[in-house]
């Protein structure tokens, strides 16, 4: 008798139970989340003496139903008002699982404008002395095809429509500081 109610309280602990689904995640092989960000990455002028190279960026376990995607860096802590973006890049096809070292993007994929005014990565360089400043990486899945907006649209603008269209998100979280001039 006990061996019976015991099966029928796991079945009914388990019944409408179902399993859920993979989380959808966004990895770098340069650095792992919540830490710092190699100078190698970091951008090379106003100060700063890094290679200014997109490091690669990998996903896995997207939403059912996404039609593509969009990758937004932001830094939140630029002392701007505004914070500064770092990295625009949307209508990257469904098929795609990374970007490579270098940032090249997949076929179809439009690099749209950092904060610096010209499309690509545009790497880490805080004022010196501001303390560790937070690089947030998301990556949209979108339930379009493309985020139609116009040539040379703000990033402002993208993120509108990549959050306005999203189904899912993934995010990668890398610091970065440097130390006060002397």
């Amino acid at each position: 008798m006990r061996a019976i109610l015991k099966i029928g309280a796991v079945l009914l602990a388990t019944a409408g139970v179902a399993e859920a689904a993979p989380a959808f995640t966004l990895t770098s092989s340069a650095f792992k989340n919540g830490a710092a960000i190699p100078d190698k990455y970091a951008f090379n002028g106003m100060g700063c003496t890094g290679e200014n190279v997109a490091p690669p960026l990998e996903w896995k376990n997207p939403p059912a139903g996404t039609k593509s995607f969009a990758l937004m860096v932001h830094d939140p802590d630029a002392p701007t008002g505004s914070g500064w973006w770092h990295w625009v890049a949307y209508n990257i096809p469904a098929d795609a699982t990374s970007i490579p070292e270098g940032g090249a993007l997949p076929k179809g994929a439009v690099g749209g404008n950092n904060d610096m005014g010209k499309p690509g990565y545009g790497g880490p360089c805080p004022p010196p002395g501001s303390g560790k400043h937070h690089y947030n990486f998301t990556l949209f899945a979108l339930k379009v095809d493309k985020i139609e907006v116009p040539p040379g649209a703000s990033a402002a603008m993208v993120g509108f429509n990549a959050n306005g269209n999203a189904i899912g998100k993934a995010k990668l979280t890398g610091l970065y500081s440097r130390p006060k001039a002397k």
